[in-house]
Parts: C-alpha cells; sequence; structure tokens
C-alpha cells in the first residue's frame, strides 16, 4: 500500500518531470564531482617531505573549498520537491494518514531520488577516471591507479548522500506531521535572528586570528588543520550570514518599491529568506573562489621566474589545481543555480497561478523573479569576496589582494558566475511559464 501511494506521489504535477529530474541530476553531479575530488586528492597523501606537505596543505584548501559548497548543494537537491512532497503528505495527513505512513512515504521518496542520482554520479565518475588519471602533477600523469578510489570509499559516499536525504526528508517533515492544515495554508512564517550576524563576525575573526599565527604553527598536520577551519568555517558562516543581511536589504526594498515588479521581488525575498540566499549561495561560494585563485595567481606571477626546477614545476602545479577547483566551483555553481530556482517556481507555483488569474502578464513575474534574484546576488557576490579577502590578507598581505592581475582574475570569475544564473534564470523561464498557466 505505502509503495503504490509512494509511486502516486512521485508522479509529475504542474511542473513537470523536472521536479524529479532536477534532484536527481544535482545528487549526480555532487557525488562525481565528491568523488573526483577525493579521487584527486588522495595521490597527493602518498607523497612525502617538505614538498608532499605542501602539496597536501594545497590539496586541503581545494578539498575544504569545492566540499563544504558540495554538501551544501546535495541539502538543496533533497529540498528541490519538498514543497510539492509537503503539500501532498500533508494532504494524506489530512484525509486520515497516520504519522509513520506520512514518514515512511517522505523518506522513501528522498533516498530513491538520492540513490539513483548518487549510482548516476558513480557511473560519471568512472567515465571521468581516464581524463582526471592524465592531469599531470610533479612532471607526470597521475594515473589510474592515483585516482581510482577504493569500493568501501564510493560506498561510503553514495551512503552519505542518501543519508543526507533522509536527514532533509525528516527535518521537513515535522511541520507536516505536526500541523498539515499550517502547512497547506502555507502559515510557516521564517523568523532569522540578529544573532547570526554575531557568530557570523565572530567565525571570520577568528578565521583572521588562526591565518596570522599559521606561519608559527608546530606541526605539519598542525598547519593543514588550521588551514581546513579557516577557509571552511568562512565558507559555512556564510551561509549563516547570507539569509539575515538579505532581509534587511529587502525589507528597504520593499518600502521603497514604486513598480509591481520590485515590490514582488522584495516580497518574495521577505517570504523566505532562507530560499533567496540558496538561489544565490552557489555564485557566493564561487566569489570566495575567485579571491583565492586571483590572490594565487597574482602570488605566484610576483615571483617571476623560479631559480630552480622544482619550484617551477610547483608553481605549474599550483596554476593548475586553482584551475581544477574554479572550474568544479563552476560546476557546482551551474547545478545549484538550476537546482535552487527549480525549487523557487515550485514553492511559489501557487502564487503564480493566482497572479495570472488576477491578469498579471508572466513578463511581468519574470521580471520580479529575475531581480528577486540579481539583487541578493549583487550583496551576495560583493560580501563573499570581501570576506574572502578579510581571510587571505594576514598571508598575503593587502598589495597582492589589490594587485592588478588578481583584480582581473577576479572580476573574471565573478561575471562569469553572474553570468551562470542568468543563464539559469533563462534555462528555468519555460517551468514558470507553465506554473503561471490557469487552464
Amino acid at each position: 500500500m505505502i509503495g503504490r501511494v509512494a509511486w502516486l506521489l512521485a508522479r509529475p504535477g504542474t511542473a513537470g518531470a523536472a521536479a524529479s529530474a532536477l534532484p536527481i541530476t544535482a545528487f549526480a553531479i555532487v557525488t562525481a564531482l565528491l568523488l573526483t575530488v577525493l579521487g584527486g586528492a588522495q595521490s597527493f597523501w602518498s607523497w612525502s617531505g617538505d614538498v608532499g606537505v605542501t602539496y597536501q596543505a594545497l590539496a586541503v584548501v581545494a578539498l575544504v573549498l569545492l566540499v563544504v559548497p558540495l554538501a551544501s548543494l546535495g541539502g538543496a537537491a533533497a529540498r528541490l520537491s519538498a514543497r510539492r512532497r509537503d503539500d501532498r503528505l500533508a494532504t494524506l495527513r489530512l484525509l486520515g494518514a497516520t504519522p509513520a505512513t506520512v514518514s515512511a512515504l517522505a523518506v522513501i521518496e528522498s533516498v530513491v531520488l538520492a540513490v539513483v542520482g548518487a549510482l548516476a554520479g558513480v557511473a560519471l565518475y568512472f567515465v571521468l577516471v581516464p581524463l582526471l588519471a592524465l592531469i599531470p602533477f610533479r612532471g607526470e600523469a597521475l594515473g589510474i591507479e592515483g585516482v581510482v578510489l577504493a569500493p568501501l570509499t564510493i560506498l561510503g559516499v553514495v551512503l552519505g548522500v542518501a543519508l543526507l536525504a533522509i536527514v532533509s526528508a525528516v527535518l521537513g517533515l515535522r511541520q507536516v506531521v505536526i500541523s498539515p492544515l499550517g502547512v497547506r495554508t502555507k502559515q510557516d512564517a521564517p523568523k532569522l535572528h540578529w544573532l547570526r550576524i554575531v557568530i557570523g563576525v565572530a567565525v571570520i575573526a577568528l578565521a583572521f586570528l588562526v591565518m596570522s599565527v599559521l606561519q608559527v604553527a608546530g606541526s605539519a598536520m598542525l598547519i593543514l588543520a588550521m588551514l581546513g577551519a579557516a577557509f571552511g568555517g568562512s565558507i559555512a558562516v556564510l551561509n549563516l550570514i547570507g539569509p539575515w543581511v538579505i532581509r534587511l536589504v529587502a525589507q528597504s526594498q520593499a518600502k521603497q518599491a514604486k513598480v509591481p515588479a520590485r515590490l514582488l521581488a522584495a516580497r518574495a525575498v521577505l517570504e523566505s529568506p532562507k530560499a533567496a540566499w540558496r538561489q544565490v549561495s552557489g555564485v557566493a561560494m564561487t566569489s570566495f573562489m575567485a579571491v583565492f585563485a586571483g590572490v594565487g595567481i597574482a602570488l605566484l606571477g610576483s615571483f617571476g621566474e623560479a631559480a630552480d626546477a622544482e619550484s617551477q614545476e610547483l608553481f605549474a602545479d599550483i596554476r593548475t589545481g586553482i584551475l581544477i577547483t574554479v572550474v568544479g566551483s563552476f560546476l557546482m555553481v551551474a547545478c545549484s543555480v538550476g537546482v535552487n530556482q527549480a525549487a523557487g517556481i515550485l514553492d511559489r507555483g501557487e502564487l503564480y497561478r493566482s497572479l495570472g488569474m488576477l491578469g498579471m502578464p508572466t513578463p511581468t513575474m519574470d521580471a520580479a523573479r529575475r531581480r528577486a534574484v540579481m539583487s541578493p546576488l549583487r550583496i551576495t557576490a560583493i560580501g563573499s569576496a570581501v570576506t574572502a579577502a578579510i581571510v587571505m590578507l594576514p598571508l598575503t598581505g593587502l598589495t597582492i589582494i589589490v594587485a592588478p592581475l588578481s583584480l582581473a582574475v577576479i572580476a573574471g570569475v565573478l561575471a562569469a558566475g553572474i553570468g551562470v544564473v542568468w543563464l539559469g534564470l533563462l534555462a528555468t523561464r519555460p517551468m514558470l511559464e507553465r506554473a503561471a498557466a490557469t487552464n
């Protein structure tokens, strides 16, 4: 019986098959990128000596810069169909379904999508392995043996993706089990406390302090741990500060709005600042990455031609690592944009249909949606870049951060990230048109 109901719930709704296809695609990309990053990094841990420690430190930085956003993307994928699922499950609750039945249906749906996506990601990883093996480090290719992960590691990643989906399903299910009528009538108003900004500033200050004392750390493992903590904490805290800042700006925009599109955009952000943040959180990570890449390239350029072959090899490998990390970040951003914008359309499907019945043209709705994304995007891009510059300042100094080459790389990466968001808005417009259809 539960299996039959789960199958009916999985059928496409008004948003089409994208409600299921997008989270599967997102889980596949998350899994493939995570396995690829882990496969490439594992080669560095077999190297010894001072140069080996340098490569391991760079691997830690790359892992932190990519794994934290990938985990966030995995959570977004798990939440993509949450509103559709919550509405339907809430209806079942109102019709008399038990909490145990509702819980089982939610977990089954989430796990199936996650596992299907994760298995597709494993297949994609093995397709990428031959290309990954050709990447040169220390003068030679990594090789197939160096980048293929152990079966237990691959299984652990798949189980981790499934566990992430289960946790997201259970957390989102609490309001359905407790108050199904509240879900149906959209009574849950998000609340953001000002303590978010206090905690965020404290974490960034702590990361600045950690980077300041990094050079006097006693052991290589301590340096690696401090690097991971500083970069990981700084990226993670962006998810804490971002929604709070976006809410403040949207409140001001709602008061000053003079045209329907601007008012609708501001109210859409205020409806759920967390959802608005998820729309642009990928670019927040890219902005952080842009500063790291720009500073790294400018720093290498300031050294000029190295005096010995070993240093030249190291600098070339650092450039290769920066390029790979930036490319991985953009893949994550592209997927995050599609997933979160599709989720936003699904979440406001009833609103768009109501506005359509009231006579609002679809282009006006699309203009409001674009503004609801692009306005927080500007704040996010600048704020994330400033945060990254603060964290990097003790290591590089202000001169390297504001060097022309560094600023050029930062501007180029940010422009590409914003362009990806625009493409995501264009790609998801057909979903908006279907959601706004009144027939």
